[in-house]
């Protein structure tokens, strides 16, 4: 459920199908309706299992820094609908999403897609309404039959590529693969991040049919580590403080700038600096009290991740964990990842449809000292003995912070 869309479908008499149905027939069949707003935009595509929201982030204050206006479409919501679609940095306003909104019922959309369906084609008129430079646009789910996946972008992305969404996308990394190297376009150049050698085939192999120039960090770019940071790719930069920590965003900033080269954009030394000592993004390692952190880390490729920047960050510390998760994820891999920081593990039932209960999650936890709460009961003030951090589903975490 996408937090108030419902709201704007009551009120315009607008209903949509929520069986996911693979294909684009009907997202290209409503917005060829609405006379293709997709065509008139200048599109920078993201797939990948993780890391595409730190690196659209990355790629926006980029762009802003240099004078340039921006459309992002991404999911979740954080808070409600409006964050989904942001111009220039600013969630879609109330008139702005209405009036969209009449667009459509006047092309008669109505029972014709899913939420996120419809959700896509309210991106690309609000874009087409707003004019930016640049939209960057997330993939929902996979990337191959993905209602995002009927534009032809400037640059495609790849970012990461793990196991999640298995009943969708399939149960193993090629099969993964497959899905996400679909939005790369024919004569259409892609960016890749650091992939498993078997989900890297695949790509490649996409790309060579596709006649698509490929540029993949380690090989043609890359963010040296030293005293300070340098990224080499098209481009050359020094990046003085890195605002967003973890070595996994130093390959998704790495991404980003050679995503951006690649596009054509002019990229200037103090404006890639400035963007990036100054970038942030709910829910990746965000400190919202002393020594309390939340993460989106919602499958074991995050949580990995995750841990490798706290014992970057906080060497030899222990960790309380407060984790609540869908119940389509690895739970108990996550949580075996987990583990070995481990001071204790607090589990946390949400309002979701598929949230996982929090007994089912303590009864797969690798330790003893655990407990099971309400997410009314999550105490997010600074904690005294141990870093807290609150991990897990994205859709816990944008509970907490309406409460």
């Amino acid at each position: 459920m996408i937090p108030k869309f419902d709201e704007y479908k009551k009120q315009f008499d607008i209903m949509s199908d929520d069986l996911i149905k693979p294909g684009l027939d009907a997202i290209e069949e409503a917005l060829a309706s609405v006379l293709n707003p997709e065509r008139d935009l200048r599109i920078i595509h993201v797939a990948g299992t993780n890391g595409k929201g730190s690196t659209i982030a990355v790629m926006e204050a980029v762009l802003q820094a240099h004078g340039f206006e921006t459309g992002v479409f991404s999911s979740p919501a954080i808070v409600d609908v409006h964050d989904q679609i942001r111009i220039n940095g600013k969630p879609i306003t109330h008139e702005e999403l209405e009036y969209v909104f009449e667009e459509m019922e006047a092309a008669g959309l109505s029972g014709m897609l899913t939420d996120f369906e419809l959700l896509t084609v309210a991106a690309f008129l609000a874009f087409r309404n707003a004019g930016p430079d640049y939209v960057l646009l997330e993939t929902g789910m996979g990337g191959r039959f993905d209602s995002t996946n009927v534009v032809t972008p400037l640059v495609s992305i790849i970012t990461s590529i793990a196991l999640d969404h298995i009943g969708f996308l399939g149960d193993t990394v090629a099969k993964i693969a497959e899905h996400k190297a679909g939005i790369i376009k024919p004569y259409t150049p892609v960016v890749i991040g650091e992939l498993p050698e078997e989900a890297k085939e695949v790509v490649l192999a996409e790309a060579k049919m596709k006649k698509s120039l490929v540029r993949a960090y380690g090989e043609n770019f890359t963010m040296e580590q030293g005293e300070t940071e340098k990224f080499r790719g098209m481009s050359t930069f020094e990046i003085p403080v890195r605002h967003m920590k973890g070595p996994h965003q130093a390959i998704n900033h790495a991404v980003a700038l050679e995503a951006l080269s690649l596009a054509g954009v002019p990229l200037k030394q103090d404006k890639v600096a400035e963007a990036i000592t100054n970038v942030a993004l709910p829910f990746r390692f965000q400190k919202i009290a002393e020594n309390v952190y939340i993460d989106g880390a919602h499958n074991p490729a995050a949580a990995r991740m995750l841990v490798r920047t706290i014992e970057e960050q906080f060497p030899g510390e222990n960790v309380d964990w407060v984790v609540g998760m869908l119940n389509t994820k690895d739970y108990a891999e996550t949580l075996k990842i987990l583990a070995p920081l481990a001071n204790s593990f607090t589990f946390v039932d949400f309002p979701h449809e598929q949230a996982a209960k929090a007994e089912d999650l303590q009864v797969v936890c690798p330790i003893e000292a655990s407990r099971v709460i309400s997410y009314e009961e999550v105490n997010l003030k600074c904690s005294q003995k141990h870093i807290k951090v609150v991990v897990g589903s994205l859709y816990l975490l944008s509970s907490l912070m309406r409460q």
